[in-house]
C-alpha cells in the first residue's frame, strides 16, 4: 500500500520514513516527541474503509483512538463524551418534538410547534434587549440581482457558497448574508451625524451552500436566520459603540448562564481594501477591547473578508465552546455603496459601520441551548411549563380550571388527563422535561391548592394556586 502511494507522487517529492523501535512507516515525522508522553489512551471504536476511499478497492479496518496525557484527562474526556452522546440535540430535538429535518431538503430544518415556542420566545427576548439598547428593526429582501453582489464584493468573494436564480433573464443571488440590504436601508435617505450611531437590527433568513457531508443538525445548516444588527456610526465613536455591543453580549449570555472567551481575529488572504485601512481598523478593535478589560487571544488570518472582528465563543455546561455571537468592523462596504453622512461642517462624510450577532445563527444557537440544558430548558424558555395532572377522572374538572387559570395569565399549561396511574404522568413529564408537574386529588381540591413536583427538585409540597403562579411568573419575568 506505501509503495503505491510513493509511486503516484510527483517525481520530485520529497519521501521520508519515520521509525519506532522496530516499526518504520512512510512518515513526515512523530506528532509528539516522545511516546512517554502518551500515559493514558484508549480505543475508541472501528469501522470499514475502502483503500484511499474508492468503493472498487479493498475494505481495509479503521481503527479510532484518544491520548492524554495523564489517566484523569483521559477520564474526565471520555466523561464528557458520554454526556455529549445524552445531549445530542439531533436525539432531544425528535424525543421532545423541537424540530425534524428530511431528505427532501436536506440542510434545511423544519421547526415543530415546541421548536417554535422556543424559538418565538427567543426572539421575543432578543426584541426586547435590541429596543432597550436604541435598535430599529427592518427586513431586508431574501433575492437580490447580480449587481448589488459585486457592488459588495459576495459575487467575487463568496460566490461558491451562494444560491442563484434567474428573474427577467437576469441574475439574482439568494442572500448569504443581510449585510449588503443593510446599506441599501441606509442609502434610502440622507443622514446627520445628529442621528449616528444608527443602529438597525434584522433577523434575516439566509441561504448558504454547505458541502452535504459537514450538514450537522441545527448546527450547519443551508438556511438558517440571522440575529444582525448594523450599526453605522462616526469615527470618533468607534470605541463606545464596541464597548456598548459587549455590554449587550454580556447581558445576553448571562441570561442563558453561557461564559465566553473573545478573539480578535485578522486580515484573511482573501480580503478587500488596502492595508493602512485593515490595520486602523484591526488596532481599534484591540484598543476597544483593552479599555473595556475584556480578555481575548488573536486569531491571525480569520477575520472576514471586508474587515477584522471579535468572535465571541460560548462555554456550555459540559466545557465545550461554540463560536457564536461576532463583531466586525467595516469601513469597505461604506465605501462600496458611497454612504455618508453630512458633519457638523456641513460637509458630506463617510460612516464607520459594525456587522455584529449576538446568537450567531438562531437556529444553531437552539442547538447549543438544547445540548447546554441536555433538554431540561428553564420555566421561561420550556415549550410546555407546567403540566397538570389528576389523580382520577374525579378531579379533572379541578385540573381543568387550574389550566384556565394558568393560561389566562399566559403560562403555558397541559392538562394530562388520560386514565393513566398517576406514576406514568409523572415519569413522562419528566421525561418530556416540564418544568412543573401539579398533581391533584380529594386534598388538593378540598384544600383549593395543588401538589408541586419540580423537574428538577421533585416534591415541593402542596401549595394554594394563586402562590405557585406568582413563583412562576416570577421565575419566567426575571428569566431564572
Amino acid at each position: 500500500y506505501k509503495v503505491e502511494l510513493i509511486e503516484d507522487l510527483p517525481e520530485d517529492a520529497v519521501i521520508s520514513t519515520y521509525t519506532q523501535g522496530d516499526f518504520t512507516d512512510l512518515c513526515a515525522g512523530p506528532h509528539c516527541p516522545s511516546t512517554g508522553r502518551v500515559k493514558a489512551f484508549k480505543l475508541m471504536s472501528i469501522a470499514g474503509a475502502y483503500w484511499r476511499g474508492d468503493e472498487h478497492n479493498k475494505m481495509l479496518q479503521r481503527i479510532y483512538g484518544t491520548a492524554f496525557a495523564s489517566k484523569e484527562d483521559l477520564e474526565a474526556y471520555l466523561h464528557m463524551m458520554e454526556e455529549a452522546e445524552k445531549r445530542d440535540h439531533r436525539k432531544l430535538g425528535k424525543q421532545l418534538g423541537l424540530f425534524m429535518l428530511s431528505d427532501y431538503g436536506p440542510g434545511f430544518p423544519f421547526f415543530l410547534p415546541n421548536g417554535m415556542i422556543i424559538r418565538n420566545t427567543l426572539i421575543d427576548y432578543w426584541r426586547e434587549v435590541h429596543r432597550k439598547y436604541g435598535y430599529q428593526e427592518v427586513m431586508t429582501p431574501m433575492i437580490m440581482n447580480r449587481q448589488l453582489w459585486e457592488t459588495s464584493g459576495h459575487w467575487d468573494h463568496y460566490k461558491e457558497n451562494m444560491y442563484f436564480t434567474k428573474i427577467d433573464g437576469e441574475d439574482y443571488a439568494i442572500k448569504p448574508m443581510n449585510c449588503p440590504g443593510g446599506m441599501l436601508v441606509y442609502a434610502n435617505k440622507p443622514h446627520s451625524y445628529k442621528e449616528l450611531p444608527l443602529r438597525v437590527g434584522e433577523l434575516g433568513l439566509v441561504h448558504r451552500h454547505e458541502l452535504s457531508g459537514a450538514l450537522h443538525g441545527l448546527f450547519r445548516v443551508r438556511c438558517f436566520t440571522q440575529d444582525d444588527a448594523h450599526i453605522f456610526m462616526m469615527p470618533n465613536q468607534i470605541e463606545d459603540v464596541i464597548q456598548e455591543t459587549i455590554r449587550l453580549f454580556d447581558e445576553v449570555y448571562a441570561t442563558f448562564g453561557l461564559t465566553y472567551h473573545a478573539e480578535l481575529s485578522t486580515r484573511p488572504d482573501n480580503s478587500m481594501g488596502d492595508d493602512a485601512t485593515w490595520e486602523m481598523t484591526t488596532n481599534a478593535l484591540r484598543k476597544a477591547m483593552d479599555d473595556f478589560g475584556l480578555k481575548y487571544s488573536i486569531n491571525e488570518g480569520d477575520g472576514a473578508f471586508y474587515g477584522p472582528k471579535i468572535d465571541f465563543h460560548l462555554k456550555d455546561s459540559i466545557g465545550r465552546t461554540w463560536q457564536c455571537g461576532t463583531i466586525q468592523l467595516d469601513m469597505l462596504l461604506p465605501e462600496k455603496f458611497n454612504l455618508t453622512y453630512t458633519g457638523e461642517d456641513g460637509q458630506k462624510h463617510r460612516p464607520v459601520m459594525i456587522h455584529r450577532v449576538v446568537y450567531g445563527s438562531i437556529e444553531r444557537f437552539i442547538g447549543i441551548l438544547i445540548e447546554n440544558y441536555a433538554g431540561a430548558f428553564p420555566a421561561w424558555l420550556a415549550p410546555e411549563q407546567v403540566r397538570v395532572m389528576p389523580i382520577t377522572d374525579k378531579f379533572n374538572d379541578y385540573a381543568k380550571k387550574i389550566v384556565d387559570q394558568l393560561e389566562a395569565v399566559k403560562i403555558r399549561a397541559h392538562l394530562d388527563d388520560r386514565n393513566e396511574k398517576i406514576g406514568y404522568k409523572i415519569r413522562e413529564a419528566q421525561v418530556k422535561k416540564v418544568p412543573y408537574m401539579l398533581v391533584v386529588g380529594e386534598k388538593e381540591v378540598e384544600s383549593g391548592t395543588v401538589s408541586v413536583r419540580s423537574r428538577d427538585k421533585g416534591e415541593q409540597g402542596a401549595m394554594p394556586v394563586a402562590d405557585f403562579i406568582a413563583k412562576l411568573q416570577d421565575e419566567i419575568k426575571n428569566k431564572k
